[in-house]
Order: structure tokens, then sequence, then C-alpha cells
């Protein structure tokens, strides 16, 4: 890997010249509003400093992981490779991988300002206000949240959204059927407090490990260990005793009382939507915080798609499902996307070469219940090997010419899905239905369908070669 924390993630990124400076942009809307433009635009990754009110020095990393040449560089890939030729190289990379398990160290950067007790103030930190009409300022959204698993011992990290409450109180939501809400509601059983630490600032590839669907019992850390060749070096938190990655930007550790709640939210979410509402969720009180010398939080704001979080979750999501359709047996699987209009989630496209009868129908079940494709899903489309499935348009042609709706489009109901749903009502929330579409040609007549009134790649190549030099491409 050629990077080793945030600080120097940014400066290669400079030199890619894939990197924006914002100065004087204020905390409240500008910082958000910047970071939606630049994303839906697929700009470059943005670093805000000199915000008004708060020291120089003080940054905010926003847009990290929202292009191909930045995704590629924080995956040790090759930079410059088209997103087809990245996700080749991504899942040989991942099939290659071997967990490396982090190397405990007694002190690190993290360390060179610690606060306890009545000196926690978490209000010295830039936390914007990302969207508009969000409930509160929220300095968790590149962040991960630094779990154990009571029963097992086993260390999680996940991207939950952290809300600052006061000087020492953070809020935190995590959706049902998570790694990190399973640990917690193993915690809040036993009746006593959870420990948790929280790291705000990081290299962006703690953050992309924390927001994937990794195997249960696999931690983070061994994950990005087996991606860099190398350990994560972290410190044992004193008060905690959970690993905290010793290059961290911005940590704390805290405790999780059952009986302490606030109202948490609202907040936009990458379905494009204030989804969920204001409630009451569980509090961290903040026993310890630790900071670099100039801090950089790490954001990665939700909105409406397309984002940061739809482009790198669509392609690591993508390699994912393809390689656990493999794993179920799912044979001739051509390729896979999971398209950015849907924030990865809600739209996933699956090309097969036919082999049998239900082919299509076994490929579009297991791609949609899955794990890295069953959490708040909608819409499966399974394809013939013709079809592009990063092309929206040539996948749109597919449903509109090859699916039937009456025969070709059946429904999974009570499937796994959570508050961030926008069509299921308030209070119903937590199984939606999915739509399985059979936009392949029907198996049994495949060889009697109309060819495609298109020219052969082979012959498209051969003109291009003589006549590609004076065409308008």
């Amino acid at each position: 890997m050629g990077h080793t924390d945030l600080r120097d993630w940014i400066a290669q990124v400079e030199e890619l010249r894939d990197l924006a400076a914002i100065h004087g942009a204020d905390r409240d809307l500008e910082i958000g509003i910047i970071t939606e433009i630049v994303m839906r635009r697929h700009g470059p990754a943005l670093l805000f400093d000199r915000i008004p009110g708060y020291p120089a020095g003080y940054r905010i990393v926003a847009n990290a992981l929202g292009g191909p040449r930045r995704l590629a560089f924080t995956l040790g890939l090759p930079v410059g490779s088209d997103t087809r030729e990245l996700l080749r190289l991504w899942r040989e990379k991942k099939r290659a991988l071997r967990p490396v398990p982090p190397r405990v160290v007694t002190d690190g950067p993290v360390l060179e300002h610690v606060s306890r007790g009545d000196e926690v103030d978490l209000l010295k930190f830039p936390a914007p206000l990302w969207h508009e009409h969000d409930g509160g300022r929220y300095i968790g959204t590149g962040s991960v949240d630094i779990t154990r698993d009571p029963d097992e011992g086993w260390v999680n990290l996940g991207c939950y959204r952290v809300m600052v409450h006061d000087r020492a109180h953070l809020g935190f939501y995590i959706s049902p059927g998570k790694q990190g809400r399973i640990h917690r509601d193993k915690w809040l059983a036993r009746g006593g407090a959870m420990p948790v630490a929280m790291s705000f600032g990081h290299d962006p590839l703690i953050f992309l490990a924390g927001s994937l669907e990794l195997p249960w019992g696999l931690s983070e850390y061994d994950w990005v260990g087996g991606i860099r060749g190398r350990p994560v070096e972290v410190i044992e938190g004193p008060v905690t005793g959970l690993p905290i990655p010793a290059d961290a930007e911005v940590a704390i550790e805290g405790f999780v009382e059952p009986a302490h709640t606030l109202p948490e939210g609202p907040f936009g979410e990458w379905t494009g939507y204030y989804a969920s509402a204001r409630r009451e969720e569980p509090v961290v009180t903040v026993a310890a915080l630790y900071h670099r010398d100039d801090p950089i939080l790490l954001g990665s704001p939700p909105t409406k798609p397309p984002s940061e979080l739809a482009y790198y979750r669509a392609f690591l999501r993508a390699a994912a499902i393809e390689d656990e359709l493999a794993a179920s047996g799912v044979p001739d699987v051509a390729g896979v996307w999971c398209h950015e209009v849907g924030g990865s989630r809600l739209f996933s496209v699956v090309a097969i070469r036919q082999r049998y009868t239900g082919h299509a129908k076994q490929a579009a079940v297991v791609a949609s219940q899955c794990h890295a494709g069953a959490y708040l899903g909608r819409f499966v489309v399974v394809v013939d090997d013709d079809i592009d499935v990063m092309d929206l348009e040539d996948v749109m042609w597919a449903i509109c010419t090859r699916c039937d709706p009456e025969r070709d489009i059946d429904i999974l109901r009570r499937c796994w899905s959570g508050p961030l749903d926008p069509i299921i009502p308030p209070g119903q929330r937590g199984f939606n239905s999915r739509a399985i579409i059979d936009a392949t040609r029907p198996w049994e007549w495949r060889d009697e369908f109309p060819r495609v009134a298109e020219s052969s790649p082979e012959r498209r190549r051969e003109v291009l070669q003589k006549w590609g030099h004076l065409l308008p491409l």
C-alpha cells in the first residue's frame, strides 16, 4: 500500500491532482452543500481548512472515495484503470486476501492530546451540519464505532452515524441487524454499560472496511491488515481496553448505559430522504478524548444519489455479490453492478450466460438475499451476458424488451429492511418486499428470440480501425 495514515493519504492524493482545498467555508451548511455539489459531479476529494470559529489546522476531509483514482489508490490498485478493470483487479486481490491481525503498540500520534473527565470537549471540533434539516451536527459520518462481542470476544468496526449532543455526550444510530447493533443489543441485554471506542479521522481504508458487509467474526482490523499487507497499529484504550488506531486523528472512549437515551436525528440518509425521524437513541458518555495536533475529521455524508457513498459501495458491493453468487454455486455469472441511482442497494443487476432452466431465477434470489445484498434492497434484475450491467440504458432496454411483467417479475415478501426505508410507513419498518426481474431471453425459446439489430463487436472494431479517426467520438 502506498500510504500510511490520513495525512499521508492526503499528501499523495494531492500529488495525483485529485484534491481541492477549500478555505473559509462555514461549518453550518456551506461545508455540507459544497460537498454535496462536488460529490454529484464526481469531483475531487475536498480538504476544508480555516473554518470560521475554529483554529487553522482543524480540518475536514470529504468525498475521499468518490472517484475511481482515489478508490484505486486507497485499495492499492493501479491508478488510471477504468471501473470495469478495477472491479476485475479488486476481485482478484480480494480472493487472495489473508487477514493480518493488528499490532498493539504503546504509543501513537493519537495520544498527542489526552482529555479525561471534565476536560473532555467534543465541541472544539468543527462537526458540520451536513444537511439543512439535520437535527444536529454529526462528527461521525466517515467514522468507525469500535465494539467487542461480549460473548465471543472479537472486535467489530462499523460505520454508523454519530451526533454531538454536548461536550461529553454522543448519540449514535445503528440499523437493526448490523453487526455493531447486535453487539450493542447483547451488551445492553446484560443490564450493564457497554464499552465503546470511536475514531473520527483515519486512513480512508479503515472507514471503507467499516462500511462493508464482512463475515461475522472477522474484524475489520484484520481485513485492512490483509489489504495493506501489514498489520494496523493500535493502542489498547486505557479506559475500555478496546483497540484504537494509533495514528487516528480524533478518537474517544466511553460507555453506553442501558437507560440513557436522548433524541437523535433526523439525518439525511443514503436513500436521499430524511427517512428516519428524530427519536430516542442510546448515548455514549465520553470518558476520554484523544487527538493529534491540528486534527482532521473524515466526513462522508450520505446524500441523494449519486454520492461518494453510492459510488464506492456500488463498486465494493458488486464485487461482494459476485463472489457470493459463485460461492453459492451459481455458474457463469458474467457481471454484477449495484447502481449508484439506488444508493448501491436498491437496484442491482446480474448478467449471466444461461445454462439451464431456472438459472436466471436462481441468480436473482441469491443476489437479493446473500449477505452483501440482503439489507434494504428493492430491485434485482438478471440480464443476458450481451447486456452491459453498468449501462443503465442497456439494462432498461433489456427490461423493456425481454421481460414480460406477468411472467417474469416475482415479489419476495418480508425481507430485511430497516428504519431508513422511505416507502415503508412509519411504525411498519423492518420488513420490505423485493422485485426480482428476469430480463433474459426466455429459456424455452431463446434460440428463436429476435436477433438484436446491432452490428457485432468484431465488425464494429474493424470499421473503427479504418474510420475511427474521422468519427466524432
